[in-house]
């Protein structure tokens, strides 16, 4: 079986995707096989988990968090917005789900912004790296994002990234908050036809990774092996990543987004072509525990499908014919 037929032989969310973006599929054949996401496969197995109260509950305490997972996954999945299944869910959410909704007044920190304590999930949080994923699912799913989209471009630093961080004093961008406010904005920009200033902002954003070749530091040049936190390496490609950013997840927002293929771009994508085993597929590095289960089953080490959709439409994007840097095209 080839890796393409190995794609195809697998979950609408994945087939139709890789018909469009790898066997190129007639544009017809395309949307029939995306439109079954809601009511076949892993797609109506989440929208089935949702509690009548909006939430997806694995966590009682904290259910925004899941239920903030479960909506990236479906955008992801490609769940369409304009079907009465997505409408059903998200309306349950408007309606209902609230940021520490399970939280007492008593039970809050006494030294923490929790300004936010209590407001509609849609409205946002706090910080950049939740609020850009919050305007991802929102913008996608048809609900009014230009409040936190306004906050967000204020909160953009002079490097031309975000930073989670930058409440208590961080001077810096941060890769992973940037990945996470570049996804929100160009899905805003898509829902919406954006604004000016989301344009200038996102490419702004987009230079901080490209300057940076994708996982460098500005500074010295030398890859980054792991954040400050300890977390894993950027080389090792988990999915979902949640609020964490990888080489992969990089590349693929910049191929999503239209960005022409860039020389400093190359060795990143030389890292993800070498990810490639025997067979012609790439496996999941990571696995994020309080992620929800993209690919039921599948182990960390494993061939992934997702994965393996993403690096392949990634080294397609960038092999195909360009100008040479710095010419118009033709």
């Amino acid at each position: 079986m080839s890796v393409i037929e190995w794609l195809l032989n697998s979950d609408p969310s994945i087939r139709w995707q890789a018909m469009r973006d790898l066997s190129l599929a007639p544009a017809a054949e395309v949307a029939a096989e995306r439109a079954k996401i809601a009511t076949h496969g892993w797609g109506a197995t989440l929208l089935a988990a949702q509690s009548e109260d909006g939430t997806w509950p694995a966590d009682p305490r904290f259910p925004e968090w899941p239920t903030l997972r479960t909506l990236l996954l479906l955008h992801d999945m490609g769940l369409d917005p304009a079907s009465e299944q997505a409408k059903r869910a998200v309306g349950r959410v408007q309606k209902n789900v609230k940021w520490l909704m399970n939280i007492t007044q008593d039970e809050l920190p006494k030294d923490e912004d929790i300004s936010w304590w209590h407001k509609p999930f849609f409205a946002g949080e706090v910080e950049p790296c939740i609020n850009g994923r919050v305007v991802t699912v929102g913008a996608y799913f048809g609900v009014d994002m230009h409040p936190v989209v306004d906050r967000l471009l204020g909160e953009q630093m002079t490097d031309g990234g975000w930073n989670c961080d930058q409440e208590i004093g961080s001077t810096r961008g941060s890769f992973h908050t940037t990945i996470n406010v570049l996804e929100g904005l160009l899905e805003f920009e898509r829902a919406t036809g954006g604004s000016p200033a989301v344009t200038a902002a996102r490419a702004r954003g987009q230079e901080y990774l490209l300057s940076r070749q994708l996982f460098k530091r500005l500074s010295t040049g030398e890859p980054i092996e792991h954040d400050r936190k300890g977390g894993p390496v950027w080389t090792q490609f988990s999915y979902p990543a949640g609020w964490r950013y990888d080489i992969l997840r990089g590349l693929d927002y910049l191929r999503h987004a239209g960005v022409a293929p860039d020389p400093r771009m190359a060795e990143a994508i030389e890292i993800v072509a070498s990810k490639r085993d025997a067979d012609g597929r790439w496996a999941l590095g990571i696995m994020h525990p309080e992620e929800v289960i993209a690919e039921p089953g599948i182990t960390e080490g494993s061939p992934s499908r997702w994965n393996t959709l993403r690096a392949m439409r990634v080294l397609k994007w960038f092999e195909q014919p360009q100008p040479k840097y710095g010419a118009s095209p033709k």
